[in-house]
């Protein structure tokens, strides 16, 4: 379990890394991949609930810092204009929200029915995106809801959940790596087996 979860993080900080080097998708409303967030969104669903709090911390506190210590105002592609009053920590609490919502389909994970958790990192994705929006205009005292905004939510979680298979792949790798067991219907297998002999 050690083992895993310390590859988890490294995962993370590779993310984190790559990210820097992922473009926005300027004929998709400007829409991403939200790199290092599919990579917590699949990794909670492979892990118990106190890792995924670890991974929420870590991941929380990465993207507040990289927009803290960046331009002053946060990144401007992101933040345009650039938000002063959002306080640092805020994304740390959206990924643990996020998490456990993952965490709620985890026994069908854990049977091997990964397509589940593949749309539901889409639809976390989303609910990510529209929360963090929200709380910008809540912070700026005002609401304006455009329709590029919505596209560019919709595009941004839909273009990340496309690459979820890929990420589950890895974690699945990872865990053989590990000796971590994701799956239960593996063992269940197994135990057919030996009870046959």
């Amino acid at each position: 379990m050690i083992r895993y979860t310390l590859s988890l993080i490294a995962l993370v900080l590779l993310a984190v890394i790559i990210q820097q080097f992922i473009p926005a998708l300027t004929p998709l409303f400007g829409s991403r991949l939200m790199l290092v967030l599919l990579v917590f969104l699949c990794a909670s669903s492979t892990v118990p609930a106190p890792v995924m709090l670890i991974l929420a911390f870590v991941c929380g506190f990465l993207h507040d810092a990289e927009n803290a210590l960046g331009p002053h105002g946060g990144d401007p592609e992101v933040y345009n204009p650039g938000v002063e009053q959002l306080r640092f920590g805020y994304s740390i609490v959206l990924y643990g929200l996020m998490g456990y919502l993952m965490q709620g389909i985890q026994p069908l994970f854990r049977q091997g029915k990964w397509q589940f958790s593949a749309i539901l990192s889409g639809i976390a994705v989303f609910l990510y995106l529209l929360s963090e929006f929200l709380l910008i205009n809540f912070v700026r005292g005002d609401f304006t809801f455009s329709r590029s905004t919505f596209f560019k939510i919709t595009f941004t979680s839909s273009l990340t959940m496309l690459f979820s298979p890929l990420v589950f792949w890895l974690l699945f790798r990872m865990a053989e790596w590990s000796h971590y067991t994701i799956r239960f219907d593996g063992l269940k297998k197994q135990n057919r087996r030996a009870t046959a002999f």
